[in-house]
Formats: C-alpha cells, sequence, structure tokens
C-alpha cells in the first residue's frame, strides 16, 4: 500500500516509522528544509514541497496512493491537503490529524476527510479507558457514516457476563471488533463467551452509544436492582 505524509515533523516521522515496518510504501512531504531528514526515516521517499500545491501533488503523484495522512501541526494545512487529496486525486482513504480540538467539528467528508485523529481528545480518551469499567469511553471518530470507535470494560457482574457474542442482540449499526483479555487479542467470534474485564472494542453509530452501554451495563435496562 502506498502512503502519502503531509508533515514530516516527530508525529510524521513516527507514523511512517511504523507504517514501513508492516511493508508499506512510504512518502513523506514537507516544505520546510529541516524538516527533511533523509536519515531519520531512511527506508521512506522525500518530497521538500507544500502539500497545499497542486504542483506539489502532481510531483507526489498523489493519485497512485491508497491513503493520504494530513500530519502537519497546522489545521488549515491539514484541512486544505485533505480536500485536495479526496477530490482533486480522488483517494480512498484520508485520514487528518486534528491539533485543535475546537476545530474537530470541521474534519469531515466535507473537506474530504475519512477519519480525525485529535491527539488531545485521544489522549483524554485513554486516561478515562484507564480508570473507568462499565463506562464507554469514546477514541476516534470516523466521518463517513457519524461512527465512533468506542471501547468499554465489562464490569463485575455485568449482566452479559457469560454469554455468547452470538447470542447478544446487539444495537443496530454497532459491530464488535475485537475483544482484548488481559495480553490476548481476540478476534469475536458468535462461540465466544463474554467475561467480566474484557475490553470490549465497537465501531458504532453515535446515536447507538447509551443503548450500547445500556446493554452491557451491570444490570439489563428495566431491570430492578432489588
Amino acid at each position: 500500500m502506498r502512503v502519502a505524509i503531509a508533515g514530516a515533523g516527530a508525529v510524521g516521522r513516527s507514523i511512517a516509522g511504523e507504517l514501513l515496518e508492516n511493508g508499506h510504501e512510504i512518502l513523506l512531504i514537507d516544505k520546510t528544509p529541516t524538516a527533511i531528514s533523509v536519515e531519520r526515516v531512511p527506508q521512506a521517499e522525500w518530497l521538500l514541497a507544500d502539500a497545499c500545491e497542486i504542483t506539489s501533488l502532481d510531483e507526489a503523484a498523489l493519485q497512485r496512493c491508497n491513503v493520504v495522512i494530513a500530519a502537519t501541526g497546522d489545521d488549515k494545512v491539514n484541512l486544505v491537503v485533505s480536500l485536495l487529496a479526496k477530490t482533486e486525486y480522488g483517494v480512498p482513504r484520508v485520514v487528518a490529524r486534528v491539533n485543535n480540538p475546537k476545530n474537530e467539528w470541521l474534519f469531515n467528508e466535507s473537506w474530504g476527510v475519512d477519519v480525525a485523529v485529535s491527539t488531545p481528545r485521544l489522549m483524554s480518551a485513554l486516561v478515562e479507558e484507564a480508570v473507568s469499567v462499565g463506562d464507554l469511553v469514546r477514541l476516534l471518530r470516523f466521518s463517513h457514516g457519524d461512527a465512533n470507535l468506542v471501547e468499554l470494560t465489562l464490569p463485575p457482574e455485568a449482566a452479559l457476563a457469560g454469554t455468547r457474542v452470538g447470542d447478544v442482540d446487539w444495537p443496530e449499526d454497532t459491530s464488535l471488533v475485537t475483544i482484548i483479555r488481559g495480553t490476548r487479542v481476540l478476534a469475536p467470534n458468535p462461540d465466544d463467551a463474554l467475561e467480566a474485564g474484557d475490553e470490549l472494542l465497537f465501531v458504532a453509530a453515535q446515536a447507538r452509544e447509551e443503548q450500547l452501554e445500556d446493554l452491557l451495563s451491570v444490570r439489563r435496562p428495566g431491570t430492578s436492582g432489588d
């Protein structure tokens, strides 16, 4: 898979390194000469250019990319790169970094963004995830379809503990993606039984989050505590 990353700072280089280890073809683009540090990511292609300019993106052959990641420290730049990647070059997947949470509402399909990653929001979500059991934590927002990646740790004595995944009446527009059990990462199987302490990752429509949280609570909705 060919991936272009706009922004060769610490974030862009870190992403490039991870993707290269997974066997992907990486192009790093930055307009600042001091940011072009080929020796730090020697396996990547490098381009000294302004990613907001059509001529630069032509030179980068963006139409050949499967994914574009707008990873600069400037939200305006990331939005422009995302819009150009999607509308001018038809890039199938555009991921954009949100630096200021106040701008998060702009990072949607209108600007060509498929996935918006807000570092401050993600950090706060991970803190919540580390200390919250039984509460739904939103980790990532997907622009298309108004869906989110959410996590919930199944609390002790949860109503669904011991229930087979295939027997759960999951809410509409909700998909269980992964079960993290201790050090194991499990691809959900209909015959797998849920256990208290399981970290459950879902892709869910925002409108279904409350319903999902109720389903996974200690008592089923509508049951009495007596």
